[in-house]
């Protein structure tokens, strides 16, 4: 029997306006029309992208991203979607069209392979938060949906059930442990598969080891090998862990010509000791797992 092919493979960072990347990954001195997104997109095929959480997108900056990645043919976006949105108890029809429109000009420039709906850790399945998820969905139809749940109750084969029933995407996550917290997991509940490694300590700095990597590694590659595009996502913190963690997870998953900047290998060398420096990532090259 043929297996189903894998699809493309995005790996990034959660992010890329952070202080702390100055002088390790973006260079210190830059030209008048650097740009923190362009750069990021020589070495990565994906961002999530972080704002959209706080508030809806501006769509002109949106369509000013847009352009930023268009060298990058295979890059795509992640999108977070609003917190007001699932964080809170009620929505009314302009908060759905203020985040829709927002990020318009990503959806029509091809660019947006998923949104994020990244849900509260008491969130439970219950009928009441059943309903509630249901009408959300109905709302952003047509969005290529992904779903982050905090709490296990949503393992239960009636919420897996609903997910796939709806075309929501399942987000396995590795966080830090707490209180009836998901375990990790390799779920795909629609086309499009997520992972999300946020780190195992509450203060949301962590570094992953190359074993806790690998361990990884072989869920993606269970989600992966049916879906028709991958999503892992470094969202570690912001004092370029997430980003040598994502280095070494491209060249666990068989990416070809992984290289980082020069700094960055200088500031990590025991960790991105088989990454060669430097150069980017060729466009094209990004969606090519190992056999």
């Amino acid at each position: 029997m043929n297996l189903p092919s894998t699809g493309p493979l995005h790996c990034g960072p959660s992010g890329w306006a952070h202080a702390q990347w100055q002088g390790v990954f973006y260079p210190t001195t830059k030209s008048k029309d650097f740009h923190q997104l362009e750069y990021t997109s020589r070495y990565f095929n994906s961002v999530e992208l972080t704002s959209s959480f706080f508030a809806p997108l501006r769509p002109e900056l949106s369509k000013l991203w847009c352009r930023q990645v268009r060298n990058n043919p295979e890059f795509q976006f992640s999108v977070r979607a609003w917190k007001k949105l699932t964080h809170e108890a009620q929505f009314e029809a302009k908060d759905i069209a203020a985040f829709r429109e927002g990020i318009r000009p990503i959806e029509e420039a091809k660019k947006l392979g998923a949104v994020l709906m990244q849900f509260p850790s008491g969130f439970r399945f219950t009928p009441e938060n059943r309903t509630r998820f249901v009408a959300l969905r109905r709302e952003l139809k047509n969005l290529p949906l992904v779903a982050e749940f905090r709490h296990s109750s949503w393992l239960e084969e009636d919420a897996l059930s609903m997910l796939i029933d709806y075309h929501v995407g399942f987000c396995n996550i590795d966080q830090p442990d707490h209180s009836r917290a998901m375990p990790p997991t390799a779920l795909m509940t629609s086309p499009v598969a997520y992972v999300r490694l946020c780190g195992r300590t509450q203060s949301g700095s962590y570094q992953y080891s190359m074993d806790e990597l690998t361990e990884w590694t072989h869920r993606i590659r269970k989600v992966s090998r049916y879906a028709k595009r991958t999503f892992v996502v470094l969202s570690n913190d912001h004092g370029a862990r997430s980003l040598v963690n994502a280095f070494q997870m491209q060249q666990l998953l068989g990416i070809e010509n992984v290289r980082a900047p020069r700094d960055l290998v200088r500031r990590f060398p025991q960790e991105l000791q088989i990454i060669r420096p430097d150069q980017p990532l060729q466009a094209g090259l990004f969606d090519t797992l190992a056999a």
